[in-house]
């Protein structure tokens, strides 16, 4: 029983601290969206990789032609002329232009680049090295979208304002998955991914990029030779971390830019979704890997052993009631992080006010489930370096070397 209460006691501490840093996350969250913007607004060039069909692509895609931005040029890629995503990007270009409003008076250029098939690294990260090559000459941003993500018409002046000042390497938003009929593995997803978002905050210095919404000065990115850097990796958003981190060059997190992702997943979706997620991790950024196998092994050895140990002793007419105590503390902390968690985002993410909503019971109690999942993904890490992405197998030897298995269809 003492090694039972002197984990908890440690797990404990370490959900108060949790809460503290979410409250950090969302004080935050209030006083950067509370900023007036910079007048800032060169011309930018958005780079959308798209492949396959996503969940809600149309509206997706829309939304890249009314943002509230002056000047700017979206580049699509892919990687064959066959993908089926060609399709449903020359239907938003029509339907754009055959709507009156302000993305057909302002004329905004597209253009859709077919990269082919990738060779020396993943299939996206081949995709951008060669759309950064098409930009316009006149482009002084790049602006990195992903085809699941919903952003909003500020989205784009509020990723670029940041770069404003020059000491800023990279500004960033990140997605936030919103259950479109509900589902256990979709509410799953949601709690998942949200873990990650309060990670991020004001330390410009321990922030991240993620690839579906980061903006980058055009010169940063050729100083630092970004293109090169990203042959032979599969991700994009931390090779591009990473080269900023080395320059010291501090990534810019903007809450503003939280960007809605609509989609459902099945458990078999959830799970190949989450483990790709942390193998990459792993390779990538270790340090990451193992402060994730550390936390979720301890929590779930307490949390679960202690719900094991609650119920034998009560069985055994034995005393349980300062276990149960310690156990209750426990979700108190972790479904308060998440009410809070959940608040801050409704902030930002105010067009999805009643969906948000409606997934607070989800991030109240399924947090257990999800520090579950994240130890099953980590031992997963542990014993494979192979993941399927967009219908493509890889094995990540190395932060700079990715092999292609095989490739598959355009399933997600």
């Amino acid at each position: 029983m003492l090694v039972f209460y002197f984990f908890a006691a440690i797990v404990i501490w370490l959900g108060i601290l949790s809460v503290r840093g979410g409250k950090r996350f969302a004080e935050y969250v209030r006083l950067d969206t509370s900023r007036p913007l910079p007048d800032f607004t060169p011309f930018v060039s958005i780079i959308a990789p798209t492949r396959g069909l996503d969940q809600g692509l149309p509206e997706n895609l829309t939304a890249l032609f009314h943002q509230d931005y002056p000047d700017y040029e979206i580049i699509f890629v892919t990687d064959e002329k066959s993908d089926p995503s060609l399709g449903v990007i020359e239907d938003v270009k029509r339907s754009v232009v055959l709507a009156p409003g302000r993305s057909h008076e302002r004329n905004i250029s597209t253009q859709v680049v077919i990269a082919g098939a990738a060779v020396d690294s993943g299939q996206k990260v081949h995709n951008l090295r060669v759309a950064v090559g098409e930009i316009d000459s006149r482009s002084e941003v790049m602006v990195f979208v992903d085809a699941d993500a919903r952003p909003q018409a500020h989205w784009l002046r509020s990723l670029v304002a940041p770069l404003h000042d020059q000491r800023i390497g990279a500004a960033t938003g990140y997605r936030w998955f919103i259950p479109l009929h509900g589902g256990l593995a979709s509410h799953l997803c949601s709690v998942w991914n949200a873990s990650i978002v309060s990670a991020l905050g004001e330390s410009d210095d321990k922030n991240f990029c993620w690839g579906g919404s980061t903006a980058i000065r055009r010169d940063s990115f050729e100083r630092l030779n970004i293109r090169e850097r990203w042959r032979g990796t599969v991700s994009d958003d931390f090779a591009l971390t990473n080269a900023l981190k080395e320059a010291h060059l501090p990534i810019h997190f903007v809450p503003a830019c939280l960007t809605a992702s609509l989609e459902d997943c099945t458990v078999r979706e959830l799970i190949e979704f989450t483990t790709r997620q942390v193998k990459i991790t792993r390779v990538y950024a270790s340090h990451l890997w193992k402060a994730a196998l550390i936390g979720s092994l301890l929590f779930v050895s307490v949390f679960f052993g202690g719900i094991v140990l609650v119920t034998m002793r009560a069985l055994l007419g034995l005393s349980f009631w300062l276990s149960l105590l310690l156990l209750c503390l426990i979700c108190i902390l972790g479904a308060l992080k998440g009410f809070i968690r959940l608040r801050a985002v409704q902030l930002p993410l105010a067009k999805y006010s009643k969906e948000l909503s409606g997934t607070l019971p989800a991030h109240l109690l399924l947090w257990p489930i999800t520090s579950a999942l994240f130890l099953y993904n980590c031992i997963a890490a542990m014993f494979s370096r192979q993941i399927e992405w967009r219908g493509i197998r890889y094995e990540l030897k190395s932060p700079t070397e990715a092999v292609i298995i095989r490739g598959t269809d355009f399933s997600l």
